[in-house]
């Protein structure tokens, strides 16, 4: 009599198992393409509703900042209009940068602007290029005397791995640190706030470039330049559900 013990452990051996890793990755990949597709529609919306909210803004009246301003709240102004009136401390003035516009090479001219019922605050003044950077920093548009200006609040940039370090000391600045700017420009002792202002430029395109052209800095626009780039990631994730 021949035994069957050992052929029935060798053929229990050779069983593939009913699920595999392999089975498992299939299985979670459109799992997992789903949550990510919901996830970015979920982002799209947020940030659809935010860029709403801050065109709306844009659109309302300039408004006269306080004499103090309340530091904590600026991220509920960001991008609103307000209107300065005062002189400019050249002294401290920063350029922020490189920067590049239209393909050319250049700074951000920020200069602390003194208020004359209040505060110390920065205002970007905008683009200049690199060749007539330290020029304009000097010059500042021959402006003599107290100004106004149209601008719009900003909150504090953020540095990210690739923006190298800032060195007050050397004249380097690469990203607009406010805290940071604010003391260079004589800190809480001289009255200086640590409040971003982006000067508006409202001139056409040929002005613009006239100006450049000149070395006089030239401001933003006045829009909302949040991007907005989830459509074509849903789109992306769409695309591919499709083909699997």
């Amino acid at each position: 009599m021949v035994s069957t013990e050992g052929s029935s452990q060798t053929y229990r051996a050779k069983k593939e198992p009913l699920i595999t890793p392999f089975m498992v990755l299939v299985g979670i990949i459109p799992i997992f393409t789903f949550a990510l597709g919901t996830w970015q529609v979920q982002r799209l919306k947020w940030k659809v509703a935010l860029i709403d909210d801050l065109e709306e803004k844009l659109e309302r009246e300039p408004l006269p900042l306080p004499p103090r301003i309340n530091v904590e709240a600026l991220p509920d102004f960001q991008f609103r209009k307000v209107i300065l009136k005062g002189h400019w401390d050249n002294a401290h003035a920063i350029l922020l940068g490189p920067r590049v516009r239209d393909g050319t090479i250049g700074y951000h001219l920020v200069v602390p602007f003194v208020r004359a019922d209040g505060s110390t605050v920065l205002v970007d003044r905008g683009f200049v290029i690199r060749e007539a950077a330290q020029t304009a920093r000097q010059i500042q548009d021959q402006q003599q005397g107290e100004v106004e200006v149209l601008g719009m609040l900003r909150t504090a940039q953020v540095r990210n791995k690739f923006t190298p370090e800032n060195h007050p000391e050397k004249g380097e600045w690469y990203w607009a640190d406010v805290d940071a700017m604010a003391a260079h420009a004589g800190g809480e002792e001289a009255g200086v706030q640590p409040v971003y202002i982006e000067g508006i430029f409202e001139g056409h395109a040929g002005e613009a470039n006239q100006r450049i052209s000149h070395g006089l800095p030239v401001g933003r626009s006045p829009a909302v330049d949040v991007r907005n780039s989830h459509v074509s990631y849903i789109v992306t994730w769409s695309v591919d559900d499709d083909e699997s």
